[in-house]
């Protein structure tokens, strides 16, 4: 069931990647500034490789917004790649442009490579890595800024933070642990979590299993390249019940409050009205200097895993991508519950039900 759904196409060193969006209420003011700036969010953070920067990513509407407003019908989002330049006849789609620049064969651990080129029967393994690549993140974020959008409207506000990198749990402990590992030509992953803000309650079910908005929020996330796990709220290992759970109580008005959001936000599958929090595990990006065994697909002899650029550390990047997950997901279920196919029809209908 989805009323803001959308679907992207593109490759790393493709011309572009593309999203197309529907669902998004008409009336809305796309703030490209904002788009831009949650791009340029994406590219930052300490460890990040060269792709970064060549790639200045700029966002291009080609329908759906008019004089600055969406209009109801279906938004197209591009984001051109600078690198395929360099690219244009090894990612070439005419038949005649064929060549064996930039081919490899050798599996890399912890990618795609080898259960896609199986699945896909590709022989090539660039077929697989290209759209594998974390890259495509980058029109994910686009589309989850145009959701922000819509949140913003609504009072609704998201934000990340890095909270582990390797061993380190202290943020002044972060870029020694990433320039160390840089050092030894490894890769480090870690920690973050993302609140969102002024969540109304009743948002996803607990009538069906593929309802609940914990489950969506997590497979959101879950996909991300590099994601190894999710938790929603306090992870409740080592903790006995009478701890965890959010005990209610009035406050001196006679409103219901909570002492403690050990839930993050969500009991039964549905939103509660406290701050939504989410946190994930990146593992340490496995396109590393330092060879890693692996088999050459096409000769079957054991090899060195191929290397291509990379990042050592892109978890701040990773968190930011995570926000904008988060933000489809919150954007879908607002739709679902209230509905409106306008800003004003959608805001009057919040207004009735809150």
């Amino acid at each position: 069931m989805e009323k803001f759904r959308f679907l992207t196409s593109g490759e790393s060193h493709g011309p572009s990647l593309t999203a197309i969006i529907e669902g998004v209420p008409s009336g809305l003011n796309i703030d490209i500034d904002f788009i831009n700036n949650e791009l340029k969010r994406r590219q930052q953070g300490y460890g990040r490789g060269n792709r970064m920067q060549i790639e200045t990513d700029k966002i291009e509407i080609t329908s759906g917004v008019r004089f600055g407003k969406t209009i109801g019908s279906p938004i197209t989002l591009v984001i051109k790649n600078k690198d395929f330049e360099n690219w244009q006849k090894i990612m070439s789609s005419a038949p005649e442009d064929i060549t064996d620049e930039k081919t490899f064969s050798v599996y890399r651990p912890g990618h795609a490579d080898f259960a896609g080129s199986i699945k896909y029967n590709q022989k090539d393994l660039r077929n697989i890595l290209e759209r594998a690549s974390a890259r495509k993140t980058a029109i994910e974020v686009a589309v989850g800024a145009v959701a922000k959008l819509v949140l913003k409207q609504l009072g609704i506000e998201g934000s990340s933070e890095v909270t582990q990198i390797g061993c380190a749990c202290s943020p002044e402990k972060f870029h020694e642990e990433i320039d160390l590992t840089k050092e030894k030509g490894d890769s480090v992953g870690g920690k973050f979590t993302v609140v969102y803000k002024n969540i109304p309650i009743g948002l996803g079910s607990h009538v069906h299993w593929d309802r609940g908005i914990d489950g969506r929020i997590a497979q959101a996330i879950m996909s991300i390249p590099a994601i190894k796990a999710v938790e929603i709220g306090t992870n409740p290992l080592g903790i006995y019940g009478s701890n965890y759970h959010d005990e209610f109580v009035k406050n001196n008005e006679g409103e219901i409050n909570r002492q403690s959001n050990h839930a993050g936000g969500i009991e039964g599958g549905i939103t509660n009205g406290q701050d939504l929090v989410v946190s994930a595990v990146m593992k340490p990006i496995p396109t590393i200097m330092k060879p890693l065994k692996s088999i050459d697909s096409k000769t079957g002899q054991q090899a060195q895993a191929h290397y291509e650029r990379s990042d050592v550390c892109a978890v701040e990047s990773c968190a930011v991508v995570a926000e904008s997950r988060v933000a489809w997901v919150l954007v879908n279920e607002v739709l679902l519950k209230f509905g409106g196919d306008s800003l004003e029809e959608l805001l009057k209908n919040m207004s009735k039900n809150l």
